[in-house]
C-alpha cells in the first residue's frame, strides 16, 4: 500500500509509558493531598489500576496520583498513562468529576471547596451542572456561588448539564410573548413559545398574567439595572362607556369603584371576546380593525412601566399627548354611541332551506 494513503488512528484507550520524573503534581482538589494509608492498598493492587490521566500540554496528573505514589513505592520508574487534551480549567474540572466516580472518595470540605474553584473560573456554569461535576447538591453550590463570583462580572446565562445554553433574565421573551398575545389572542400558546424560545410553562404564566390585569415580567424579576425592552401597546383604561337612550347610571363611588387590576383583567377580557366574534374574525375590514386595535390597546400597567422613563422636563409634553389620545378616543366613542343609536336597520330575517322568506 503507498505510503500516502496510510493514516494512524489510535483506539481512545492507548496509553504511554511515562517516566515518573516527567510527571508534575496534580492541581488536586483533595486538601489533604495524598492519603499515605490509601497508596499502601493501592500497592497491593497495583497490576488491576487503569492508567494515570495527565494533562498533555503541562504533563500534570488530571487523576491518579495515589497510584504514581504506589508505583513510586514499588520503586517502578515510569508509569502507564492517557493524555487528557483541554485547557488548564477543564482539566481541573476532570480531575473533581473522577475523584469523585471513583477511588478514595472526597471529603464534603474537598468538594464544596472544588465548587468554589469551579465558579470563579466558569461563572456561567449553571448550579446542577456543577453539583453533577461535584458530588453536591445543586442548593449547596447556588449557596457557594456567591462567594465565588462576587467579583465577576454578572452573566445572564447559564450553561447546564445538557451543554445547552439557557438564559437566566427571561424579561425581553416574556414581554414579546406579550405583544404576540396582545396582537393576536387566538394564537396558540406553542406558537409563541416557538416565536420566543420560552417554555411553555412560562407563556402561560405570561398569558394569565395579562388576564389578570398584572405585567406580564413578575416585579422580583425584573433587571435591577439596563435598559427595559418596550412593553406591548395598548387601549386607554378604564374604557369610556358607550352612550345609551337611557340616562346615564351614577358613576360608582371610590370606595366601590373596581380597582386598576380588575379594571385591566375586564378590558382584556373584553378584548378578547371581541377578537373572537366571528364577523369580525372573517373579514378583511374586520380582521384589519382587530389587529389595530390590539396595537392601542393600553392598560394601566403598562403606561406604569413607561412612566419612569420619562424626564421631568418631558412630563408636560408628554401629558398633552396623552390627553389629546383620550379625546380622540372619546370621540369615537362617542361617533359609534350615535351610530348605534341612529341604526334603524331591521335585522336580516331568517332563511329557509330553500333560501326564501318564510311565511308571515
Amino acid at each position: 500500500m503507498d505510503s500516502n494513503d496510510r493514516s494512524l488512528t489510535l483506539p481512545a484507550n492507548f496509553t504511554h509509558r511515562v517516566r515518573i520524573e516527567a510527571l508534575l503534581p496534580a492541581d488536586s482538589p483533595r486538601l489533604n493531598g495524598v492519603d499515605e494509608e490509601h497508596v499502601r492498598r493501592l500497592a497491593d493492587i497495583y497490576d488491576s489500576l487503569p492508567p494515570v490521566l495527565v494533562h498533555r500540554t503541562t504533563m500534570r496528573v488530571v487523576d491518579g496520583m495515589h497510584r504514581v505514589a504506589a508505583a513510586a513505592s514499588m520503586g517502578l520508574s515510569s508509569v502507564e498513562v492517557q493524555y487528557f487534551d483541554g485547557a488548564d480549567e477543564e482539566a481541573f474540572l476532570r480531575s473533581v468529576t473522577a475523584n469523585i466516580s471513583h477511588g478514595l472518595p472526597l471529603s464534603v470540605t474537598d468538594r464544596k471547596a472544588a465548587a468554589e474553584r469551579i465558579l470563579r473560573s466558569r461563572p456561567d456554569l449553571s448550579d446542577r451542572s456543577v453539583a453533577s461535576s461535584t458530588g453536591l447538591d445543586a442548593k449547596t453550590v447556588a449557596a457557594i456561588r456567591p462567594r465565588s463570583t462576587a467579583d465577576s462580572p454578572r452573566s445572564n446565562i447559564r450553561i447546564g448539564t445538557d451543554g445547552r445554553v439557557h438564559p437566566l433574565d427571561r424579561t425581553a421573551e416574556r414581554l414579546r410573548a406579550a405583544e404576540l398575545m396582545t396582537q393576536h389572542p387566538d394564537l396558540p400558546l406553542r406558537a409563541i413559545v416557538q416565536e420566543t424560545g420560552l417554555s411553555l410553562g412560562t407563556a402561560h404564566d405570561v398569558r394569565q398574567r395579562l388576564l389578570r390585569g398584572e405585567a406580564p415580567v413578575p416585579q422580583g424579576r425584573r433587571p435591577a439595572i439596563g435598559p427595559q425592552p418596550p412593553a406591548p401597546a395598548a387601549v386607554l383604561d378604564p374604557p369610556i362607556p358607550l352612550p345609551t337612550a337611557r340616562a346615564t347610571a351614577t358613576p360608582p363611588s371610590p370606595a366601590t369603584a373596581p380597582s386598576g387590576a380588575n379594571r385591566s383583567r375586564g378590558s382584556l377580557e373584553t378584548l378578547r371576546r371581541l377578537a373572537g366574534d366571528p364577523s369580525l374574525r372573517h373579514s378583511d375590514s374586520g380582521r384589519q380593525f382587530l389587529r389595530w386595535l390590539h396595537t392601542h390597546f393600553v392598560v394601566d400597567e403598562a403606561w406604569r412601566q413607561q412612566a419612569d422613563a420619562i424626564p421631568a422636563h418631558c412630563t408636560d409634553t408628554v401629558a398633552e399627548l396623552a390627553l389629546q389620545c383620550s379625546h380622540a378616543w372619546k370621540r369615537f366613542a362617542e361617533d359609534l354611541g350615535r351610530r348605534r343609536l341612529t341604526d334603524t336597520t331591521p335585522a336580516p330575517f331568517p332563511q329557509t332551506a330553500s333560501g326564501s322568506r318564510p311565511a308571515a
